[in-house]
Protein backbone atom coordinates (compact mmCIF):
# COMPACT_ATOMS: atom_id res chain seq x y z
CA UNK A 1 0.00 0.00 0.00
CA UNK A 2 2.76 2.07 0.55
CA UNK A 3 4.20 1.50 -3.26
CA UNK A 4 0.77 2.88 -3.69
CA UNK A 5 1.13 6.19 -2.01
CA UNK A 6 4.19 6.62 -3.21
CA UNK A 7 2.77 5.68 -7.27
CA UNK A 8 0.47 8.12 -6.43
CA UNK A 9 2.17 10.64 -5.84
CA UNK A 10 5.33 10.12 -8.48
CA UNK A 11 2.33 10.44 -10.84
CA UNK A 12 0.75 13.53 -10.00
CA UNK A 13 4.33 15.62 -9.71
CA UNK A 14 5.24 14.50 -13.82
CA UNK A 15 1.79 15.02 -14.30
CA UNK A 16 2.32 18.80 -13.26
CA UNK A 17 5.73 18.43 -14.99
CA UNK A 18 4.72 17.00 -18.18
CA UNK A 19 1.72 18.92 -18.65
CA UNK A 20 2.89 22.59 -19.75
CA UNK A 21 -0.78 23.39 -21.20
CA UNK A 22 -2.22 22.96 -17.64
CA UNK A 23 -3.93 26.31 -16.27
CA UNK A 24 -0.77 27.49 -13.48
CA UNK A 25 -3.23 26.86 -10.30
CA UNK A 26 -4.63 24.06 -11.02
CA UNK A 27 -1.19 22.37 -11.69
CA UNK A 28 -0.13 24.22 -8.19
CA UNK A 29 -3.48 22.60 -6.73
CA UNK A 30 -2.38 19.22 -7.72
CA UNK A 31 1.39 19.57 -6.81
CA UNK A 32 0.22 20.45 -3.26
CA UNK A 33 -1.83 17.88 -3.12
CA UNK A 34 0.40 15.05 -4.17
CA UNK A 35 2.72 16.56 -1.18
CA UNK A 36 0.21 16.56 0.86
CA UNK A 37 -0.64 12.91 0.60
CA UNK A 38 2.53 11.89 0.06
CA UNK A 39 3.87 13.18 3.49
CA UNK A 40 0.26 11.80 5.16
CA UNK A 41 1.57 8.26 3.57
CA UNK A 42 4.71 8.59 4.96
CA UNK A 43 3.23 9.25 8.09
CA UNK A 44 0.75 6.76 8.34
CA UNK A 45 3.29 3.72 7.19
CA UNK A 46 5.62 5.07 9.84
CA UNK A 47 3.73 5.68 12.79
CA UNK A 48 3.04 2.46 15.43
CA UNK A 49 -0.60 3.70 16.74
CA UNK A 50 -2.88 2.20 14.25
CA UNK A 51 -2.17 -0.71 12.16
CA UNK A 52 -4.75 0.00 10.21
CA UNK A 53 -3.15 2.56 9.07
CA UNK A 54 0.31 1.35 8.63
CA UNK A 55 -1.42 -1.62 6.03
CA UNK A 56 -3.30 0.93 4.10
CA UNK A 57 -1.55 4.53 4.42
CA UNK A 58 -4.07 7.59 3.34
CA UNK A 59 -7.29 5.68 2.25
CA UNK A 60 -8.02 4.20 6.14
CA UNK A 61 -8.44 8.08 6.90
CA UNK A 62 -12.05 7.23 5.47
CA UNK A 63 -12.38 4.61 7.36
CA UNK A 64 -12.24 7.14 10.78
CA UNK A 65 -14.20 9.37 8.49
CA UNK A 66 -17.14 7.05 8.19
CA UNK A 67 -16.84 5.92 11.21
CA UNK A 68 -16.66 9.44 12.98
CA UNK A 69 -20.43 10.31 11.05
CA UNK A 70 -21.91 6.98 10.82
CA UNK A 71 -24.91 8.25 13.99
CA UNK A 72 -25.57 11.58 11.93
CA UNK A 73 -25.67 9.38 8.16
CA UNK A 74 -27.97 6.52 10.22
CA UNK A 75 -30.01 9.02 11.99
CA UNK A 76 -30.97 11.89 9.05
CA UNK A 77 -30.63 9.36 5.90
CA UNK A 78 -30.81 5.12 7.02
CA UNK A 79 -33.29 5.12 10.46
CA UNK A 80 -36.49 3.65 10.03
CA UNK A 81 -39.58 5.95 11.32
CA UNK A 82 -40.15 3.38 14.24
CA UNK A 83 -36.51 2.55 15.29
CA UNK A 84 -35.75 3.40 18.80
CA UNK A 85 -32.49 4.89 19.34
CA UNK A 86 -33.16 5.72 22.01
CA UNK A 87 -36.20 7.80 20.13
CA UNK A 88 -37.72 6.99 16.97
CA UNK A 89 -37.62 9.62 14.11
CA UNK A 90 -41.66 9.35 14.54
CA UNK A 91 -41.39 10.33 18.13
CA UNK A 92 -39.29 13.00 17.87
CA UNK A 93 -41.49 14.62 14.66
CA UNK A 94 -44.22 14.25 16.90
CA UNK A 95 -42.78 16.63 19.20
CA UNK A 96 -41.65 18.58 16.71
CA UNK A 97 -45.31 19.31 15.12
CA UNK A 98 -46.44 19.83 18.25
CA UNK A 99 -44.13 22.13 19.61
CA UNK A 100 -44.91 24.58 15.98
CA UNK A 101 -48.22 24.10 16.45
CA UNK A 102 -48.19 21.94 12.82
CA UNK A 103 -50.57 19.08 12.41
CA UNK A 104 -49.63 15.53 13.56
CA UNK A 105 -52.41 13.91 11.78
CA UNK A 106 -51.39 10.72 10.00
CA UNK A 107 -52.63 9.50 6.54
CA UNK A 108 -53.31 6.08 5.19
CA UNK A 109 -53.42 4.25 8.43
CA UNK A 110 -50.90 3.36 11.35
CA UNK A 111 -47.54 2.29 9.87
CA UNK A 112 -47.21 -0.25 13.75
CA UNK A 113 -47.95 -4.05 13.18
CA UNK A 114 -51.31 -4.26 15.45
CA UNK A 115 -50.35 -8.26 15.02
CA UNK A 116 -46.72 -7.59 16.68
CA UNK A 117 -46.56 -9.05 20.38
CA UNK A 118 -46.77 -6.16 22.63
CA UNK A 119 -48.86 -3.81 20.91
CA UNK A 120 -51.13 -1.83 23.17
CA UNK A 121 -53.82 0.09 22.68
CA UNK A 122 -56.83 1.75 24.51
CA UNK A 123 -60.15 0.13 24.67
CA UNK A 124 -62.41 2.52 23.12
CA UNK A 125 -66.33 3.38 24.32
CA UNK A 126 -69.18 3.60 22.00
CA UNK A 127 -70.08 6.08 23.86
CA UNK A 128 -67.66 8.81 23.86
CA UNK A 129 -67.27 11.80 26.31
CA UNK A 130 -66.99 15.14 26.22
CA UNK A 131 -63.40 16.21 26.05
CA UNK A 132 -62.83 17.20 29.60
CA UNK A 133 -60.97 21.29 30.13
CA UNK A 134 -57.22 20.93 29.93
CA UNK A 135 -57.48 23.50 33.21
CA UNK A 136 -58.90 20.47 35.06
CA UNK A 137 -55.69 18.08 33.96
CA UNK A 138 -54.49 18.90 37.93
CA UNK A 139 -53.80 17.42 41.19
CA UNK A 140 -53.38 18.82 44.40
CA UNK A 141 -49.97 17.10 46.13
CA UNK A 142 -49.89 17.32 49.72
CA UNK A 143 -51.10 15.33 52.76
CA UNK A 144 -52.45 16.37 56.00
CA UNK A 145 -48.92 16.51 57.31
CA UNK A 146 -48.12 19.35 54.53
CA UNK A 147 -49.09 23.18 55.16
CA UNK A 148 -48.61 24.42 51.95
CA UNK A 149 -50.19 22.21 49.08
CA UNK A 150 -49.02 22.22 45.54
CA UNK A 151 -51.90 22.61 42.71
CA UNK A 152 -49.62 20.29 39.48
CA UNK A 153 -50.10 20.11 36.11
CA UNK A 154 -50.31 16.06 35.15
CA UNK A 155 -47.51 16.93 32.95
CA UNK A 156 -44.36 18.42 33.55
CA UNK A 157 -40.80 19.28 33.16
CA UNK A 158 -38.98 16.19 34.86
CA UNK A 159 -34.92 16.90 36.26
CA UNK A 160 -32.83 18.34 33.99
CA UNK A 161 -29.66 20.60 35.89
CA UNK A 162 -28.32 23.61 35.28
CA UNK A 163 -24.98 22.56 33.64
CA UNK A 164 -26.21 19.48 31.98
CA UNK A 165 -28.36 22.55 29.88
CA UNK A 166 -27.54 25.66 28.77
CA UNK A 167 -28.50 28.99 30.28
CA UNK A 168 -30.84 29.51 27.90
CA UNK A 169 -32.28 25.78 27.43
CA UNK A 170 -33.01 26.91 31.34
CA UNK A 171 -34.69 29.91 30.85
CA UNK A 172 -36.85 29.06 27.75
CA UNK A 173 -38.03 25.30 29.43
CA UNK A 174 -39.34 27.74 32.66
CA UNK A 175 -40.72 30.57 30.50
CA UNK A 176 -42.93 27.56 28.82
CA UNK A 177 -43.43 26.55 32.49
CA UNK A 178 -44.52 29.72 33.37
CA UNK A 179 -47.00 30.29 30.58
CA UNK A 180 -48.59 26.56 30.40
CA UNK A 181 -48.93 26.76 34.15
CA UNK A 182 -46.90 23.31 34.68
CA UNK A 183 -43.45 22.80 36.93
CA UNK A 184 -40.07 22.79 36.00
CA UNK A 185 -38.05 20.42 38.28
CA UNK A 186 -34.55 21.86 38.43
CA UNK A 187 -32.47 18.26 38.60
CA UNK A 188 -30.16 18.27 41.40
CA UNK A 189 -27.63 21.32 39.93
CA UNK A 190 -29.55 23.56 42.13
CA UNK A 191 -31.56 26.95 41.67
CA UNK A 192 -30.02 29.05 39.48
CA UNK A 193 -30.51 32.84 38.22
CA UNK A 194 -31.59 31.53 34.74
CA UNK A 195 -34.13 29.41 36.84
CA UNK A 196 -35.50 32.15 38.76
CA UNK A 197 -35.96 34.78 35.69
CA UNK A 198 -38.99 34.11 34.24
CA UNK A 199 -41.24 32.96 37.34
CA UNK A 200 -42.30 29.40 36.69
CA UNK A 201 -42.98 27.09 39.07
CA UNK A 202 -39.83 25.25 40.43
CA UNK A 203 -39.34 21.52 42.03
CA UNK A 204 -36.25 21.62 43.75
CA UNK A 205 -34.52 18.67 43.80
CA UNK A 206 -31.97 17.90 46.35
CA UNK A 207 -29.53 15.01 45.12
CA UNK A 208 -26.20 13.71 47.39
CA UNK A 209 -24.73 16.50 46.45
CA UNK A 210 -26.49 18.79 48.21
CA UNK A 211 -26.01 21.77 45.68
CA UNK A 212 -27.29 24.76 47.32
CA UNK A 213 -27.34 23.89 50.09
CA UNK A 214 -24.20 22.34 51.27
CA UNK A 215 -21.34 23.42 53.52
CA UNK A 216 -18.00 23.61 52.81
CA UNK A 217 -17.18 20.12 53.52
CA UNK A 218 -20.09 18.79 50.88
CA UNK A 219 -22.90 17.72 53.55
CA UNK A 220 -26.43 19.33 53.96
CA UNK A 221 -26.02 23.02 55.72
CA UNK A 222 -29.74 23.65 56.97
CA UNK A 223 -29.25 27.01 56.73
CA UNK A 224 -28.07 27.77 53.24
CA UNK A 225 -31.53 25.41 52.39
CA UNK A 226 -33.24 27.67 54.47
CA UNK A 227 -32.54 30.56 52.19
CA UNK A 228 -33.91 29.26 49.12
CA UNK A 229 -36.29 26.75 50.29
CA UNK A 230 -38.03 30.60 51.16
CA UNK A 231 -37.98 31.46 47.43
CA UNK A 232 -41.44 31.99 46.39
CA UNK A 233 -40.75 30.04 43.16
CA UNK A 234 -39.97 26.66 44.70
CA UNK A 235 -43.34 24.88 45.17
CA UNK A 236 -41.47 21.47 46.23
CA UNK A 237 -38.96 19.74 47.18
CA UNK A 238 -37.74 16.24 46.09
CA UNK A 239 -35.25 14.35 47.50
CA UNK A 240 -33.30 12.23 44.89
CA UNK A 241 -32.21 8.82 46.25
CA UNK A 242 -31.54 7.66 42.31
CA UNK A 243 -32.45 8.21 39.00
CA UNK A 244 -33.16 5.71 36.15
CA UNK A 245 -29.73 6.44 34.00
CA UNK A 246 -27.38 5.74 36.69
CA UNK A 247 -28.96 4.33 39.31
CA UNK A 248 -26.16 3.87 42.35
CA UNK A 249 -24.45 6.11 40.78
CA UNK A 250 -23.61 10.13 41.50
CA UNK A 251 -24.50 12.94 38.78
CA UNK A 252 -22.04 13.34 36.66
CA UNK A 253 -20.84 17.05 35.20
CA UNK A 254 -17.69 16.94 33.09
CA UNK A 255 -15.21 20.11 33.80
CA UNK A 256 -15.67 21.15 30.62
CA UNK A 257 -18.97 22.47 31.35
CA UNK A 258 -18.25 23.76 34.69
CA UNK A 259 -18.17 27.61 34.03
CA UNK A 260 -18.18 30.52 37.21
CA UNK A 261 -21.85 30.69 37.34
CA UNK A 262 -22.14 26.92 37.69
CA UNK A 263 -19.37 26.64 40.41
CA UNK A 264 -21.11 29.21 41.83
CA UNK A 265 -24.81 27.54 42.17
CA UNK A 266 -23.14 24.42 42.84
CA UNK A 267 -20.80 25.23 45.60
CA UNK A 268 -18.06 23.64 43.29
CA UNK A 269 -14.24 24.08 42.51
CA UNK A 270 -13.84 24.81 38.77
CA UNK A 271 -11.29 22.48 37.05
CA UNK A 272 -12.41 18.92 37.58
CA UNK A 273 -15.15 16.65 36.89
CA UNK A 274 -18.39 17.34 39.63
CA UNK A 275 -19.27 13.86 40.47
CA UNK A 276 -21.89 13.51 43.22
CA UNK A 277 -21.30 11.34 45.90
CA UNK A 278 -23.30 7.47 45.29
CA UNK A 279 -25.45 7.62 48.09
CA UNK A 280 -26.70 10.70 51.04
CA UNK A 281 -24.66 11.60 54.23
CA UNK A 282 -28.13 13.59 56.07
CA UNK A 283 -29.51 9.73 56.57
CA UNK A 284 -28.38 5.61 55.66
CA UNK A 285 -31.73 4.16 56.96
CA UNK A 286 -35.39 3.99 55.73
CA UNK A 287 -36.48 5.58 59.39
CA UNK A 288 -33.96 8.18 58.88
CA UNK A 289 -35.14 9.14 55.66
CA UNK A 290 -38.19 9.79 57.24
CA UNK A 291 -36.82 12.02 59.49
CA UNK A 292 -35.03 13.79 56.53
CA UNK A 293 -38.27 14.69 55.36
CA UNK A 294 -40.32 15.75 58.13
CA UNK A 295 -36.63 18.06 58.68
CA UNK A 296 -37.11 19.65 55.09
CA UNK A 297 -40.98 19.61 55.67
CA UNK A 298 -40.48 21.90 58.78
CA UNK A 299 -37.47 24.00 57.42
CA UNK A 300 -39.47 24.58 54.00
CA UNK A 301 -42.41 25.87 55.95
CA UNK A 302 -44.83 23.29 55.22
CA UNK A 303 -44.18 22.75 51.87
CA UNK A 304 -44.47 19.70 50.19
CA UNK A 305 -41.98 17.31 50.43
CA UNK A 306 -41.46 13.54 48.85
CA UNK A 307 -38.36 11.66 46.83
CA UNK A 308 -37.48 10.38 43.53
CA UNK A 309 -36.09 6.96 42.58
CA UNK A 310 -35.11 4.41 40.16
CA UNK A 311 -36.49 0.50 41.50
CA UNK A 312 -33.89 -1.67 42.04
CA UNK A 313 -34.21 -3.99 45.26
CA UNK A 314 -38.26 -4.28 45.54
CA UNK A 315 -37.92 -5.08 49.76
CA UNK A 316 -35.87 -1.85 49.96
CA UNK A 317 -38.65 0.41 48.75
CA UNK A 318 -41.28 -1.64 50.75
CA UNK A 319 -38.96 -1.00 54.01
CA UNK A 320 -39.45 2.37 53.33
CA UNK A 321 -43.29 1.82 53.58
CA UNK A 322 -43.11 -0.04 57.05
CA UNK A 323 -40.96 2.97 58.03
CA UNK A 324 -43.88 5.35 57.22
CA UNK A 325 -46.09 3.02 59.33
CA UNK A 326 -43.63 2.86 62.33
CA UNK A 327 -43.29 6.28 62.16
CA UNK A 328 -46.35 7.77 61.25
CA UNK A 329 -43.86 10.32 59.06
CA UNK A 330 -45.89 10.56 55.22
CA UNK A 331 -43.92 12.13 52.36
CA UNK A 332 -46.26 14.28 50.00
CA UNK A 333 -45.32 12.46 46.94
CA UNK A 334 -42.75 9.59 45.22
CA UNK A 335 -41.48 9.91 41.64
CA UNK A 336 -40.92 6.44 40.03
CA UNK A 337 -38.19 6.96 37.65
CA UNK A 338 -37.20 4.38 34.69
CA UNK A 339 -34.10 3.03 33.98
CA UNK A 340 -34.88 4.19 30.27
CA UNK A 341 -34.53 7.64 31.41
CA UNK A 342 -31.52 10.22 30.92
CA UNK A 343 -30.66 13.14 29.70
CA UNK A 344 -27.21 13.39 30.93
CA UNK A 345 -23.69 11.26 30.51
CA UNK A 346 -23.60 8.30 32.35
CA UNK A 347 -21.59 4.54 32.15
CA UNK A 348 -22.85 2.58 29.17
CA UNK A 349 -23.41 -0.60 31.36
CA UNK A 350 -25.30 1.59 34.27
CA UNK A 351 -27.27 3.05 31.56
CA UNK A 352 -28.03 -0.28 29.52
CA UNK A 353 -28.38 -2.84 32.72
CA UNK A 354 -29.22 -1.32 35.73
CA UNK A 355 -32.25 -0.44 37.74
CA UNK A 356 -36.09 -1.28 36.87
CA UNK A 357 -37.92 -0.16 33.97
CA UNK A 358 -40.63 2.19 34.35
CA UNK A 359 -43.48 0.23 34.26
CA UNK A 360 -42.53 -2.46 36.93
CA UNK A 361 -41.18 0.19 38.89
CA UNK A 362 -44.49 1.93 38.98
CA UNK A 363 -46.25 -0.84 39.33
CA UNK A 364 -44.24 -2.35 42.14
CA UNK A 365 -44.49 1.27 44.17
CA UNK A 366 -47.83 1.87 43.43
CA UNK A 367 -49.04 -1.60 44.62
CA UNK A 368 -46.67 -1.35 47.87
CA UNK A 369 -48.15 2.36 48.96
CA UNK A 370 -51.80 0.27 48.41
CA UNK A 371 -51.08 -2.45 50.19
CA UNK A 372 -49.66 -1.16 53.29
CA UNK A 373 -52.85 1.21 53.03
CA UNK A 374 -51.25 4.78 52.49
CA UNK A 375 -51.83 5.31 49.13
CA UNK A 376 -54.26 8.25 50.05
CA UNK A 377 -51.97 10.07 51.79
CA UNK A 378 -48.65 9.69 49.21
CA UNK A 379 -49.27 11.14 45.57
CA UNK A 380 -47.24 9.27 42.55
CA UNK A 381 -45.07 10.98 39.60
CA UNK A 382 -43.73 8.65 36.81
CA UNK A 383 -41.19 9.58 34.44
CA UNK A 384 -39.32 7.69 31.40
CA UNK A 385 -39.29 8.15 27.96
CA UNK A 386 -42.80 9.50 27.49
CA UNK A 387 -43.55 11.73 24.79
CA UNK A 388 -46.82 10.83 23.49
CA UNK A 389 -50.10 11.05 24.79
CA UNK A 390 -50.61 7.55 24.77
CA UNK A 391 -47.36 7.48 26.89
CA UNK A 392 -49.29 9.26 29.81
CA UNK A 393 -52.47 7.02 29.23
CA UNK A 394 -49.90 4.25 29.72
CA UNK A 395 -48.52 5.55 32.55
CA UNK A 396 -51.69 6.46 34.38
CA UNK A 397 -53.42 3.23 34.21
CA UNK A 398 -50.54 1.85 35.56
CA UNK A 399 -50.82 3.66 39.17
CA UNK A 400 -49.17 7.59 38.43
CA UNK A 401 -51.01 10.59 39.05
CA UNK A 402 -48.75 12.74 36.93
CA UNK A 403 -46.00 12.69 34.86
CA UNK A 404 -42.69 14.06 34.08
CA UNK A 405 -41.00 14.06 30.38
CA UNK A 406 -37.36 15.49 30.04
CA UNK A 407 -36.03 14.17 26.79
CA UNK A 408 -40.20 15.29 25.13
CA UNK A 409 -39.56 19.02 26.54
CA UNK A 410 -35.67 19.15 24.63
CA UNK A 411 -37.05 17.57 21.59
CA UNK A 412 -39.30 20.99 22.04
CA UNK A 413 -36.19 23.10 22.28
CA UNK A 414 -34.52 21.93 19.02
CA UNK A 415 -32.88 18.93 20.46
CA UNK A 416 -31.75 16.44 17.54
CA UNK A 417 -30.54 13.55 19.88
CA UNK A 418 -27.26 14.24 18.09
CA UNK A 419 -25.94 12.58 21.79
CA UNK A 420 -23.21 15.05 22.54
CA UNK A 421 -24.98 16.24 25.60
CA UNK A 422 -21.69 15.32 27.98
CA UNK A 423 -18.98 16.75 25.09
CA UNK A 424 -19.86 20.56 25.38
CA UNK A 425 -20.02 20.62 21.72
CA UNK A 426 -24.11 19.91 21.56
CA UNK A 427 -25.26 21.86 17.98
CA UNK A 428 -27.97 22.84 18.98
CA UNK A 429 -27.61 24.68 22.05
CA UNK A 430 -29.47 22.96 24.71
CA UNK A 431 -26.98 20.48 26.16
CA UNK A 432 -23.94 23.10 26.24
CA UNK A 433 -22.42 26.05 28.04
CA UNK A 434 -20.12 27.36 25.03
CA UNK A 435 -21.51 31.01 24.90
CA UNK A 436 -21.51 30.77 21.08
CA UNK A 437 -23.23 27.55 20.40
CA UNK A 438 -25.86 28.20 23.30
CA UNK A 439 -26.64 31.76 21.22
CA UNK A 440 -28.18 29.93 19.12
CA UNK A 441 -31.36 28.79 20.94
CA UNK A 442 -33.62 31.53 20.84
CA UNK A 443 -35.83 31.84 24.31
CA UNK A 444 -38.96 33.41 23.19
CA UNK A 445 -39.13 30.86 20.63
CA UNK A 446 -38.63 28.11 22.35
CA UNK A 447 -40.28 28.76 25.13
CA UNK A 448 -43.39 29.16 22.85
CA UNK A 449 -42.51 25.70 21.56
CA UNK A 450 -42.57 24.32 25.54
CA UNK A 451 -45.74 25.61 25.78
CA UNK A 452 -47.51 24.20 22.91
CA UNK A 453 -45.94 20.98 23.38
CA UNK A 454 -47.57 20.56 26.62
CA UNK A 455 -50.43 22.03 25.65
CA UNK A 456 -50.90 19.99 22.19
CA UNK A 457 -49.99 16.89 23.77
CA UNK A 458 -52.73 17.31 26.76
CA UNK A 459 -54.85 18.43 24.18
CA UNK A 460 -54.54 14.69 22.40
CA UNK A 461 -54.69 13.15 25.42
CA UNK A 462 -58.10 15.16 26.01
CA UNK A 463 -59.30 13.34 23.16
CA UNK A 464 -58.03 9.85 23.86
CA UNK A 465 -59.80 9.73 27.07
CA UNK A 466 -63.06 11.04 25.88
CA UNK A 467 -63.08 8.36 22.75
CA UNK A 468 -62.77 5.89 26.31
CA UNK A 469 -65.41 7.44 27.78
CA UNK A 470 -63.52 9.65 29.97
CA UNK A 471 -63.48 13.24 30.81
CA UNK A 472 -60.50 13.14 32.97
CA UNK A 473 -57.43 11.47 33.74
CA UNK A 474 -58.12 10.47 36.96
CA UNK A 475 -60.50 8.18 35.64
CA UNK A 476 -58.07 5.53 33.82
CA UNK A 477 -57.71 2.21 34.87
CA UNK A 478 -55.76 -0.75 34.09
CA UNK A 479 -58.95 -2.26 32.69
CA UNK A 480 -58.56 0.59 29.66
CA UNK A 481 -55.11 -0.08 28.58
CA UNK A 482 -54.39 -3.82 26.45
CA UNK A 483 -51.47 -5.20 25.22
CA UNK A 484 -51.34 -8.34 22.90
CA UNK A 485 -49.46 -11.22 24.71
CA UNK A 486 -49.37 -13.67 21.50
CA UNK A 487 -50.67 -13.89 17.94
CA UNK A 488 -53.93 -15.19 18.97
CA UNK A 489 -54.82 -13.22 22.45
CA UNK A 490 -54.81 -9.71 24.14
CA UNK A 491 -54.86 -8.88 28.19
CA UNK A 492 -55.83 -5.97 29.83
CA UNK A 493 -53.78 -4.66 31.90
CA UNK A 494 -56.05 -5.52 35.18
CA UNK A 495 -55.76 -8.94 33.22
CA UNK A 496 -51.84 -8.58 32.57
CA UNK A 497 -50.55 -7.03 36.20
CA UNK A 498 -51.23 -7.70 39.65
CA UNK A 499 -53.06 -5.35 41.38
CA UNK A 500 -52.99 -5.70 45.70
CA UNK A 501 -56.01 -4.49 47.59
CA UNK A 502 -56.00 -1.85 50.32
CA UNK A 503 -54.30 -2.62 53.27
CA UNK A 504 -53.40 -6.14 52.09
CA UNK A 505 -49.45 -5.92 52.54
CA UNK A 506 -50.03 -4.52 56.38
CA UNK A 507 -52.92 -7.09 57.03
CA UNK A 508 -51.15 -9.64 57.04
CA UNK A 509 -53.22 -11.54 54.31
CA UNK A 510 -50.95 -10.89 50.79
CA UNK A 511 -52.33 -13.32 47.98
CA UNK A 512 -49.22 -12.31 45.65
CA UNK A 513 -46.10 -14.66 46.50
CA UNK A 514 -43.82 -11.92 45.30
CA UNK A 515 -45.13 -9.29 47.59
CA UNK A 516 -45.81 -11.38 50.44
CA UNK A 517 -41.67 -12.54 50.33
CA UNK A 518 -40.72 -9.00 49.62
CA UNK A 519 -42.89 -7.74 52.33
CA UNK A 520 -41.66 -10.04 54.63
CA UNK A 521 -37.58 -9.14 53.98
CA UNK A 522 -38.07 -5.67 54.48
CA UNK A 523 -36.97 -3.88 57.36
CA UNK A 524 -37.74 0.28 57.95
CA UNK A 525 -34.44 -0.26 60.13
CA UNK A 526 -31.70 -0.60 57.37
CA UNK A 527 -31.72 -0.37 53.14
Amino acid sequence: MAYAVFYLFTRLFSWRVMNPLMPEGVQTDLFLLAVFLGLLGFHDVTQRKHSILRNYPVIAHFRYLFEAVRPEIRQYLLEGDEESVPFSRAQRSLVYQRAKNLSADRPFGSILDVYAIGHEFIAHSLIPARAGSLESFRLVIGNAQCASPYSASIFNISAMSFGSLSPNAIRALNAGAKRGGFYHDTGEGGISPCHLENGGDLVWEIGSGYFGCRDENGRFDPARFVEQAALPGVKMIEIKLSQGAKPGHGGILPKEKITALIAGVRGVPMGRDCVSPPAHTAFRTPLQLLEFVRTLRELSRGKPVGFKLCIGRPAEFMAIAKAMLRTGIHPDFVVVDGAEGGTGAAPVEFSDHLGMPLREGLLLVHNTLVGAGLRERVKIGAAGKIISAFDMARTLALGADWVNSARGFLFALGCVQSQSCHTNKCPTGVATQDDQRQKALVVHDKSERVFRFHRNTLSSLAEMLAAAGLSHPSGLRPEHLVVRVSELEVQTYAQRYPFLTPGELAGGACAHPFYREMWDKADAGCF
